[in-house]
């Protein structure tokens, strides 16, 4: 089972595909995850991702896609994976095609969780962060027993510049421009799978579940 999570920033696809993998036993694939690996165990590849980082360059989507394949020959891949937060773009999407057409695969699903842009602003500027522990909160869904102070350590809440809502709507811009033409691309090769998610995340799981056949 090769999932593809699609969404906007801010609409769960994260939190979606941990308890998918969980559920199905098979691995969460990150692609920021797998550069900070490469980079630590000091491969060949990572070595190369390295020196692009360093000068604040985008890794190339070739190297990435090399990346990404080669996370899939491990062991954990073998009965399937989600890969969340890649691709990004047309061109990532049909060079990551072309690579797993190369090895004999092809994706499963892409799931695209729908969320609206107001939700999202509304969503990530209730987000709070506590400045000593780095504990996360919402002031309406998961708000603490004590205005702006921390559960965990009695810490000072505070809203992250990447939360504020001028800042999710670049992103949400950016997202637009970018990402979302996939959601076309991938309802061409008849694999895209749409949910609400602007329900409970219970039930956006349980929507992806039957998705999955269950």
């Amino acid at each position: 089972m090769k999932i593809i999570m699609l969404g906007a920033p801010g609409a769960g696809k994260g939190t979606q595909a941990k308890m998918i993998a969980e559920r199905y036993g098979i691995p969460h694939v990150s692609t920021g995850d797998i550069l900070r690996a490469n980079i630590k165990n000091g491969t060949e590849l990572g070595a190369k991702a390295k020196t692009y980082m360093d000068q604040g360059l985008l890794v190339p989507d070739d190297l990435v896609v090399d990346l990404v394949i080669d996370r899939f020959r491990e062991a954990d891949c073998q009965n399937g994976y989600i890969l969340d937060g890649f691709p990004r773009t047309i061109p990532q999407a049909e060079a990551l095609d072309r690579a797993l057409q190369a090895i004999g695969e092809s994706v499963d699903y892409a799931i695209n969780v729908e969320v609206p842009d107001e939700n999202i602003v509304r969503r990530m500027s209730g987000r709070r962060a506590c400045v000593s522990c780095g504990a996360t909160y919402h002031i309406v869904y998961n708000p603490t027993k004590v205005e702006n102070i921390c559960d965990v350590c009695g810490g000072e809440l505070i809203l992250r510049d990447d939360d504020k809502p001028e800042t999710v709507q670049n992103r949400l811009s950016v997202y637009h421009d970018q990402t979302q033409p996939l959601i076309e691309y991938y309802n061409k090769k008849g694999i895209l799978q749409q949910v609400d998610g602007t329900v409970d995340m219970k039930d956006v799981f349980a929507a992806i579940c039957k998705i999955l056949g269950e």
